[in-house]
């Protein structure tokens, strides 16, 4: 229609524009359809019409541009041809957007890197390290030592909802960024940590808290596990300073395929019964002190029960009489061990009827990792691992505050499984 007309027919019927809510379309009724279609787009919100945008009625908080003339394209995109006489501007007066502080931004900050890194972000990559005299180290407090434990009052910061367990994130009293941890993982997590840290393995600063009090903590997993702001068994853990995450990294597809090292970290797995050996569980982290691009596992919660997924998380993680009843060596060869972590999810599904397919198709075509390793290289981290006393592996299991009888159980069943790969 040409512009002359439309004012014309604007002028006719100016009621039918102002008189509608900003929240409510105009009344076809009221005007002819052309200048309905003309002023304003179905489904959205009614404006007053101008000619101009008038700054003085933007939001001073979120500035909202005027919208472009609707009948016409977009000048800056593709501009109008220049005998044509401008169309009338509408303008869309929008809510302000709803600004979130704290919370959000803490969220925005913290989100994970999750995609896998490409050749071209890695530098010097390194999957392990000489841990030195694995005989001194102290199992108890870990990599991060007594100095590095979280410190209270605790302020919560945001929620992290991926994985299974609930999780979120904190600062202490000194300023430093922990993520909490809630559920059956919290105590199997960090004795793996321990375990692959005494054998050269980079794993986060971790530890487990009786209780903590968490300032303005609210959770959507998890309320039950909390009581005015206080939760009871919670894991702490945060990466070193001067690391930063730059993706995951894939057990197919790495630097380190066919390596002892890589080979060593497979052995460990079998060891500890960690299963859910998912791509998403694995980190690659920027270390900005050595320039080193770090690989490692970043959530090993899944470990001391049984072989693999069952249809219980009680049964699965951190359950000793699970893990005392679970196979270790499959089978071998004159060259190669075989081991029975991961198990292959198939039980998921029968013992759910089959309402378990989504969980085994994330997990499906992982037990290669427990296959046909080299002996060689089991027996290498076998001599490490030898060079643990009882009492380290005791503190081990004392720092994920496993019951007392639990810990002589597992630290039998540790000890017997070194034996074995030693042995081959």
């Amino acid at each position: 229609m040409p512009a002359r007309q439309l004012l014309v027919l604007f002028a006719f019927c100016p009621v039918a524009v102002l008189a509608q809510s900003r929240h409510s379309l105009p009344d076809r009724n009221a005007c002819p359809p052309l200048l309905y279609a003309a002023v304003q787009p179905p489904m959205q919100p009614a404006a007053e019409p101008a000619p101009e945008p008038n700054p003085t009625s933007q939001s001073s908080q979120v500035p909202q541009p005027a919208a472009e003339p609707i009948p016409e394209p977009n000048p800056t995109t593709n501009p109008a041809p220049v005998q044509q006489p401008p169309a009338p501007v509408v303008r869309i007066e929008r809510a302000p957007a709803r600004t979130h502080t704290g919370e959000s931004s803490a969220r925005q900050e913290n989100k994970d890197n999750d995609k896998p890194v490409t050749p071209s972000q890695l530098h010097n990559t390194s999957l392990w390290h000489n841990p030195g005299n694995i005989a001194s180290l102290d199992l108890f407090y870990g990599q991060g030592g007594k100095h590095g434990m979280p410190a209270s009052p605790f302020v919560f910061e945001a929620e992290d909802h991926s994985g299974t367990n609930p999780k979120f994130d904190v600062r202490d009293a000194a300023g430093k960024k922990w993520r909490v941890k809630l559920g059956e993982e919290v105590r199997p997590e960090v004795v793996a940590s321990r375990l692959l840290w005494a054998t050269g393995y980079y794993v986060n600063d971790d530890y487990v808290l009786t209780t903590a009090d968490i300032q303005n903590l609210h959770i959507s997993r998890g309320e039950s596990m909390v009581k005015n702001g206080r939760v009871t068994e919670a894991r702490f853990a945060r990466k070193p300073s001067g690391q930063k995450k730059i993706g995951i990294w894939k057990w197919k597809d790495n630097p380190f395929t066919g390596t002892r090292e890589f080979n060593g970290l497979r052995v460990m797995m079998a060891i500890m019964n960690s299963w859910d050996l998912k791509d998403i569980n694995n980190a690659v982290f920027e270390d900005s002190r050595t320039g080193q691009d770090l690989f490692l596992m970043s959530d090993i919660g899944a470990t001391f029960g049984t072989n693999g997924l069952s249809w219980t998380n009680a049964r699965s993680k951190g359950n000793v009489d699970s893990f005392k009843g679970s196979k270790f060596i499959s089978k071998t060869s004159d060259t190669t061990v075989s081991f029975a972590t991961p198990k292959p999810p198939t039980a998921r599904l029968i013992e759910t009827f089959g309402l378990g397919g989504k969980d085994y198709a994330k997990r499906a075509g992982m037990d290669w990792i427990g296959d046909d390793i080299p002996r060689e290289d089991a027996r290498w981290i076998a001599a490490m691992l030898k060079q643990l006393s009882h009492q380290q592996l005791v503190d081990a299991f004392r720092a994920g505050h496993f019951p007392a009888d639990e810990i002589d159980a597992y630290v039998d069943i540790i000890e017997s499984r070194i034996n074995e790969l030693s042995s081959l």
